[in-house]
């Protein structure tokens, strides 16, 4: 059952690469995932510190944007270029290399945001 996910939609194709197992789309033309809701959550953005799973090296994650995912991919550039630090977004969740809680949390304040600092 090679290729195909839980659900029975194909995932990946040799011609158009991953796909999206519900409209069956490439994933650069997927139409629905801009269409996916994000989660509103309490409206305050935590930030918090995580080493597990990552050999002992520390990140600084970012939860609870409630944003989109264009949205969400843009604030975690403007995050990664203020820290001069690398990073990722995924799952709606934005993860910059190491410690830097406190130049994000005073960043998200600038912008508006209720930010709320997670753990030691």
């Amino acid at each position: 059952m090679k290729g195909r996910n839980l659900t029975g939609g194909l995932v990946y194709s040799t011609d158009g690469g991953r796909m999206c197992p519900s409209c069956r789309r490439p994933i650069d033309q997927c139409a629905c995932a801009k269409q996916v809701p994000t989660a509103a959550g309490d409206g305050i953005v935590r930030v918090s510190r995580e080493t597990q799973g990552r050999k002992g090296k520390g990140v600084t994650v970012v939860r609870g944007l409630g944003l989109d995912a264009e949205a969400l991919a843009e604030l975690g550039r403007e995050l990664k270029a203020a820290c001069g630090s690398g990073g990722t977004v995924k799952d709606g969740v934005i993860e910059i290399q190491g410690e830097h809680r406190d130049r994000i949390v005073l960043r998200l304040q600038a912008a508006g945001m209720t930010v709320k600092r997670v753990g030691g």
